[in-house]
């Protein structure tokens, strides 16, 4: 690099070794590390989530990491606000910011901005859904294309979610959802940005998935899940969604005790296909990228 600091955005599928390669990284370039794990945010899944160990963060400053409750809602919109401060926090200090993770979707924010579109009222959006459940998506489509043919050009007609998106901002705004996105600028500077994605091959992959869940079960993922049920959090909070939790306590409710916990590290082959490798098309990987194969 030109030995100013940049921002680096570290990416790749599960158990590529990012946490380690960020920590190394920071070493090397005076970094701190900022999560971009949409599931490492929440404070009550250290173990199910591989949060990083309170020996790394002594090591190196973590930021973003087990800083909400599974029962709080934690948008792509909070975390670019709070990664965003950081950010600038850290290269105020001359330092380099090292962001790490593999949520799709808080990259594209970091990268591209969020679309600040008022909130379509509920009552609204239920209104067009009704609407669009009458009619079908082929005649749906055709009717947004006459009110906002613009979308054309960016929306599939296969594209249920998006379709009804841009028809409610459209209506609600009078705005195309195009001009919404068109308009959006992005917090930093895009040279600023040094993009860096983890690419090892599959085996080597499921090998290091299976080494992990292994040792999730001996750190207690069982008790952490016990422990979750127990909150009693609501269904649609996208906490529910965290690989693991639903696979484990599916499994353990056919095999208990001591049996339990001996069997229970033949889950790998139960659930590892289950982990999100993350595709690389999610991070645009350009001439100013680097891409790896594989880490020790």
């Amino acid at each position: 690099m030109d030995g100013k600091p940049k921002i680096i955005l570290l990416a790749g599928p599960t158990s590529s070794g990012k946490s380690k390669i960020a920590i190394r990284l920071s070493k090397l370039l005076n970094g701190e590390i900022i999560n971009a794990d949409s599931m490492q945010v929440y404070k009550e899944l250290r173990i199910l989530n591989s949060r990083p160990t309170a020996n790394d963060e002594k090591k190196i400053k973590h930021h973003l990491y087990g800083i909400i409750s599974v029962k709080n809602k934690f948008s792509t919109g909070h975390w670019l606000k709070l990664a965003t401060k950081k950010i600038k926090e850290i290269l105020k200090k001359n330092k380099t910011p090292i962001v790490v993770g593999g949520t799709g979707l808080y990259y594209k924010a970091l990268l591209e901005g969020l679309v600040k579109i008022p909130t379509v009222p509920i009552i609204f959006r239920n209104q067009i859904r009704l609407h669009h459940n009458k009619i079908g998506q082929a005649s749906f489509y055709n009717k947004l294309l006459k009110l906002d043919s613009n979308v054309k050009h960016f929306i599939s007609s296969n594209d249920i979610q998006r379709t009804l998106r841009a028809y409610e901002v459209k209506k609600y705004t009078n705005k195309s959802l195009y001009e919404w996105i068109k308009y959006t600028k992005p917090n930093f500077d895009q040279n600023l940005f040094k993009k860096i994605f983890l690419n090892p091959q599959r085996g080597y992959l499921i090998s290091k998935i299976n080494l992990r869940i292994e040792k999730m079960f001996k750190q207690g993922a069982k008790k952490e899940v016990d422990k979750f049920f127990k909150l009693k959090v609501k269904k649609d909070m996208s906490v529910n969604k965290i690989i693991g939790i639903h696979e484990i306590a599916n499994y353990l409710n056919n095999i208990t005790g001591e049996a339990g916990d001996r069997y229970s590290y033949n889950v790998p082959v139960l659930f590892y296909g289950n982990f999100h490798m993350n595709p690389r098309a999610t991070f645009n990987l350009s001439p100013n990228q680097s891409s790896t194969s594989s880490f020790a």
